[in-house]
């Protein structure tokens, strides 16, 4: 366990926050290298990728990569870095279903703009119960995060 998440997890997730892949064949191919390690560290074969990471502890690559931008969406918000949210995100002024810090999701011209960490977190943001964004500390929100992505 110690040697995956030691050696071969720090490779996985370098500058992650700069390069996140959207490309599912990219997204699959970094994937396929923690299946790998997870499957050597395992003697049981019959055991699948979900099975192997439970045990371990650990979830998928692509789970860990939302989880730590919407964490970053959180502190943007509770002002905990410093920097302004209305700069990256619109407040939707709708008020219609959902909590008050619901996003609005704007137009773009160029497919770029869509995988942007302004834009990909917003459809995740909104799906969030108010419970889970109505904590104050990072720690307990990564709690009720981490709950929720179970679910």
């Amino acid at each position: 366990m110690y040697v995956l998440q030691l050696v071969v997890q720090p490779k996985l997730e370098y500058c992650i926050q700069a390069w996140r892949p959207y490309l599912c064949k990219d997204v699959e191919l970094l994937e396929k290298v923690q299946r790998r390690a997870s499957r050597l560290m395992f003697g049981d074969k019959s055991l699948g990728n979900y099975e192997r990471l439970r045990k371990l502890g650990l979830t998928t690559l692509e789970t860990r990569r939302l989880r730590d931008d919407i964490i970053e969406v959180l502190k943007i918000f509770k002002v905990f870095e410093d920097v302004t949210y209305s700069t990256y995100f619109p407040l939707s002024q709708s008020g219609l279903r959902g909590h008050s810090y619901k996003l609005y999701i704007s137009s773009f011209r160029l497919d770029i703009r869509k995988f942007s960490f302004s834009v990909r977190v917003i459809n995740i943001w909104n799906a969030l119960p108010y419970s889970v964004l109505q904590c104050n500390t990072v720690n307990t929100f990564k709690c009720h995060l981490d709950l929720c992505l179970e679910n």
